[in-house]
């Protein structure tokens, strides 16, 4: 007992580790949804009789919820004109008149294997999975049998439990085919069912299937990944690089804000002040306000108030004339003259969660 513990620690543990280093972009509703088709044949588990093989076609509709988990739609129509095996008396096959024997629709679930035990990588080409499920199946034809004292009853739920050997094709990888070998159950059968399955009560399956997963609101055909470890050794790097050379890396900074965010104003860099805050906040920080006690009374100045790109326009309209103002407020309230206080929301792509103060 505490080896098999001991064994299932180390499974989470290694499934864990291999995610941990990997971020998803949140998916929408209408994400990760796909279209698929597939034929194949199937037969009973049964070690008398093996043929004729039945012709088995279907539809899919499904959606991934994450790399690892889906579910799926799916509806199947085995054909041909042979029939059944049955285990009745006086009756051996059921002798269907239809070109469609058997009518089946299902939900399944799904699980990625390959996503599930290694980092997930929609680049990947090849991926291995397992299919689950339940669905109802209706025998056609063959009334006699159907109708006689309900021991034919036509309708029946079955299950099903199979492996996909997927293939992902395509620059964008928006096209998979994939070879499915599954077993089916008839979970309802009688004394002398239609759909016995036998051998007992059970189906053999191989399908060959081809889906289309519609493109996402991220602009692919799949889930759009960050790696986490690499965006924290980018942020150390950069961090390593601010400690360096802070004086020079500001500099440059309040440069593009210069030119992107307060280019109108008629001043150069050695006469700004620059006031930072947090994300979608427009209080003054005690940094801050060290910062705009340098300004000398009685000056005249211009603030103009910026945001970042994260909000909406008019969230970020908002929010930068508050960041002008409070400085502006706090600025009159110390002596200084305060011309003109504006907020320019988002300006280019280098403005950020700043006020500028212009001194003239």
């Amino acid at each position: 007992m505490k080896k098999m513990l001991f064994i299932a620690t180390m499974l989470f543990l290694s499934i864990s580790n291999a995610q941990a280093q990997v971020a998803y972009e949140r998916a929408k509703f209408f994400d990760n949804f796909y279209i698929g088709a597939e034929v194949g044949l199937t037969n009973r588990f049964h070690n008398k009789i093996s043929f004729p093989l039945k012709p088995v076609a279907g539809l899919k509709l499904g959606k991934d919820f994450t790399p690892i988990f889906g579910a799926n739609l799916s509806g199947t129509v085995d054909i041909g004109t042979h029939g059944f095996y049955v285990d009745w008396p006086g009756k051996i096959y059921m002798n269907s008149k239809t070109f469609v024997k058997l009518l089946s629709f299902g939900l399944n679930g799904t699980v990625n294997l390959t996503n599930l035990f290694s980092e997930y990588r929609p680049d990947r080409t090849f991926e291995l999975g397992l299919e689950a499920g339940l669905a109802t199946a209706t025998v056609l034809g063959d009334e006699v049998l159907i109708s006689y004292n309900n021991y034919g009853d036509n309708t029946e739920l079955t299950s099903k439990l199979g492996m996909t050997f997927a293939w992902n094709l395509g620059e964008l990888k928006a096209w998979q085919i994939y070879l499915e070998p599954a077993m089916g159950w008839n979970l309802t059968h009688g004394p002398g069912d239609a759909v016995k399955f036998n051998g007992a009560t059970s189906q053999i399956k191989l399908l060959l299937g081809i889906k289309y997963k519609f493109m996402t609101s991220n602009g692919t055909h799949n889930f759009k990944v960050y790696n986490i470890g690499d965006m924290n050794n980018e942020l150390n790097e950069l961090r390593a690089q601010l400690a360096a050379k802070p004086k020079e890396v500001v500099k440059e900074v309040e440069k593009e804000v210069v030119r992107e965010v307060v280019k109108e104003v008629p001043a150069n860099c050695e006469s700004m002040v620059f006031v930072t805050f947090e994300q979608a906040k427009s209080y003054l920080t005690q940094e801050s306000k060290n910062v705009l006690d340098a300004i000398k009374v009685g000056a005249h100045v211009q603030v103009v108030g910026t945001a970042s790109p994260e909000g909406t326009k008019r969230f970020n309209d908002k929010i930068a004339q508050k960041r002008a103002d409070v400085v502006a407020k706090y600025l009159k309230d110390r002596g200084v003259i305060v011309d003109k206080a504006s907020g320019k929301g988002v300006t280019g792509v280098t403005s950020n969660r700043l006020a500028v103060v212009i001194a003239k």
